[in-house]
């Protein structure tokens, strides 16, 4: 049986799901971001005991299909995103329709009702949380991280940064305290 959780983002998090799944005597299969495949099926009180352990760590079942749909879209963004260079020359709402199988205009209008924003913005949002991460470890000039985030310049980059953030990259990564949003917070 199949079980879906909402704000898995990152290979920790399907540590903690693993863990508090066994926690409340299931037994996972295969644990995705996202999606975790489980043998048997759980009764009532084991869902409602994983789902409530599951709300401590910042994660929650999701037991409707919008809400599945919805968070299929925000795993593949953030693969999508972790691969950028892989993807270059994939086109955005293409590499969504392929991978969630619903018409890219579908997944838009019901992304926007949900979330009350739209795929893209979502997108941007993600992709300069990743641009402060890289700022912070201060690894790679703006140019550099442009170009992996599939940008046309550094200057656009730094457009985009400054008004999403109010601060311009160079501006922030001078600054002692960085404030970066978690990814299941956007």
């Amino acid at each position: 049986m199949k079980v879906y959780i909402k704000n898995m983002v990152c290979n920790r998090c399907k540590m903690a799901v693993k863990a508090e799944l066994e926690k409340v005597g299931l037994h996972p299969v295969t644990v995705e971001l996202g999606e975790v495949e489980i043998t048997g099926e759980p009764s009532k009180n084991q869902l409602e005991e994983l789902n409530t352990s599951l709300k401590h760590l910042g994660f929650e079942l999701i037991d409707n299909r919008k809400g599945k749909i919805i968070e299929k879209i925000k795993v593949e963004l953030i693969r999508f995103l972790q691969n950028m260079e892989e993807y270059r020359d994939v086109n955005l709402s293409s590499f969504l329709s392929n991978e969630v199988h619903y018409d890219y205009t579908y997944l838009s209008n019901l992304f926007s009702e949900v979330e009350g924003t739209t795929i893209e913005k979502y997108f941007i949002n993600l992709k300069i949380e990743k641009v402060k991460e890289l700022l912070m470890y201060d690894e790679l000039s703006l140019s550099q991280i442009a170009d992996m985030l599939g940008y046309s310049s550094d200057a656009y980059l730094s457009g985009q940064f400054k008004k999403i953030t109010g601060l311009t990259p160079s501006f922030y990564k001078s600054l002692k305290e960085h404030k970066r949003k978690n990814i299941d917070e956007l």
